[in-house]
């Protein structure tokens, strides 16, 4: 098997998830700790990647990232490159389908975190982001994790947005899951089921330590 496959993966899988812990944090803090006014608009807007089909995420991204799209002309003007077909490409695609898992498990755990504890750091001179660094990110890191994990193992799966905005380039953007389709396109069965074997590995790792995280989550309360 091409491990160069399963780096990328990963990679793809990482870059998702660092994109999305800093941007799960923030709509958790306006959710579940500001309680913003529009609170319900941001929920369903945080939700809506689930609600679609893929595929119609990585046009939308085709769109927007593409040489004639808003960001996707910037870029081009300011460096001269493109960001569709490429593995940032995949990364974006995937980090937007896992967002609303992440950002769901965040929001969760920042309402889980005492508004007393807030308070009390308040009184003490603490300004908003200071308090959601140093008190409530700190409370709330165990569900904060899951999430993250929770979105790594989704971005690992990540095909219709992917290979919409990405498209399936063997070395270049190809992923285990588009790996696979190419696979079963050709009809090369032994191929597609070793790789089949690795993503679910990959999955079953992930999935254990989020799920060794939620319980000691739950013992800890």
């Amino acid at each position: 098997m091409d491990l160069s496959l399963i780096e990328l993966t990963l990679r793809v899988a990482l870059l998702a998830t660092a994109i999305n812990i800093p941007a799960a944090v923030f709509v958790g803090w306006l959710v579940a700790r500001k309680r913003v006014r529009g609170s319900l608009l941001i929920e369903v807007a945080v939700s809506l990647p689930l609600a679609v089909p893929p595929v119609v995420v990585g046009f939308t991204l085709l769109l927007l990232l593409g040489r004639e799209g808003p960001v996707g002309a910037a870029v081009h003007r300011a460096v001269g490159a493109d960001i569709v077909f490429t593995w940032a490409s995949a990364a974006l695609a995937s980090a937007v389908v896992s967002f609303p898992l992440v950002a769901r498990a965040v929001m969760a755990a920042m309402a889980e975190v005492d508004d007393r504890l807030e308070m009390s750091a308040r009184t003490l001179g603490a300004g908003p982001l200071r308090v959601l660094f140093t008190v409530t990110v700190p409370l709330a890191y165990r569900g904060i994790l899951a999430g993250a994990l929770l979105g790594f193992v989704r971005a690992l799966s990540e095909f219709g947005a992917t290979i919409t905005v990405a498209g399936n380039i063997p070395g270049k953007t190809q992923t285990l899951p588009l790996a696979i389709y190419s696979s079963v396109q050709v009809r090369d069965d032994a191929t597609a089921i070793r790789l089949a074997v690795a993503s679910i590995v990959l999955a079953v790792a992930t999935l254990v330590v989020h799920n060794w995280l939620l319980a000691r989550t739950r013992k800890a309360r």
